[in-house]
Formats: structure tokens, sequence, C-alpha cells
């Protein structure tokens, strides 16, 4: 596939995830710091700066997948639901400020991400050990999620 179809199919998708979620959280970013956590909360700095390095993962996974062949049709799909899935937590845990119900997205889009990460390992295994950072990542938000939930 040429590069100007692989950054539109791999990466751009991506960068639109990321702008809208992050749109999403700073609009509500100011409610988020009024909220009760855990004393043993991550710092601040540390969450963008992982979301930034599993967006660059698979915005260069897929990139690099495009490069040598189609991405399967199953993976495309689990990428579009886990897209969908991101940026609707950050409108409804931030930007609505809907804290149960951005709990029911997270553990959705964790089930999602497992999902996705068994069908790396069956299709794309170099991706997948790339990737395990995703839902190891959503584990500890959805845990952080739920903690907010329940101290609030």
């Amino acid at each position: 596939m040429k590069t100007s179809k692989r950054i539109l199919y791999g990466v751009l998708p991506v960068v639109v995830v990321a702008v809208l979620g992050s749109i999403f959280v700073n609009i509500g970013l100011d409610w988020f710091n009024t909220l009760h956590k855990p004393g043993d909360w991550i710092a601040n700095w540390i969450i963008p700066v992982v979301w930034t390095i599993i967006y660059t993962i698979t915005a260069v996974g897929i990139y690099r997948i495009l490069g040598r062949e189609k991405l399967e049709r199953e993976t495309a799909i689990l990428f579009i639901i886990n897209g969908i899935l991101n940026i609707l937590w950050c409108l409804i845990f931030f930007t609505l400020e809907q804290k149960l119900l951005g709990l029911a997205v997270i553990i959705l889009n964790l089930i999602a991400s497992v999902l996705l990460l068994i069908n790396l390992n069956k299709n794309y295994k170099t991706f997948y050990y790339w990737l395990l950072i995703y839902p190891t990542w959503l584990s500890i938000a959805t845990t952080l999620n739920l903690a907010v939930w329940i101290l609030n």
C-alpha cells in the first residue's frame, strides 16, 4: 500500500481518536481535579505520557502492517471498536461527568482491548507484544475510575 494510504488508513484514525479524547478530557479536567482520589493516585503527568505511547505504538503498528499486507477485517473492526470506546469514555466520564456510566464504558473498553490483543496474538505477533501496554493501562484506568466513583 502507498505511504499516503497507509497514513490515511493507519495513522489518521489514531490521531482522530487521540485528539477527540483529549478535547473531551480537557473540557472536564477542572471537574476531575475537584474529585476525591485514592492516596496512591498516579501522578497527573504520567497519564498523557502513557496514552501518547499507546497511540504512537498503535499508529506505527498499523502503518507497518499496511506496508506489508492488508489489515484483517476482524482486526480492523476491533481497532474501530476500541477507538470509539476510548472517545466515548472521555466524553462520558470527563465532559458529561458521569462516573458510573464511565465505569461501564471503560469496562467494555477493557474487554474490547483484550479481544484485540487476542486477535493480534493470532494474526500479528510482533504488534501483540508492542500493544500489551494497552489493556494493562486500561486495567489501571478502570481501577482508578472505580475508585473515583466509590470516593465521590
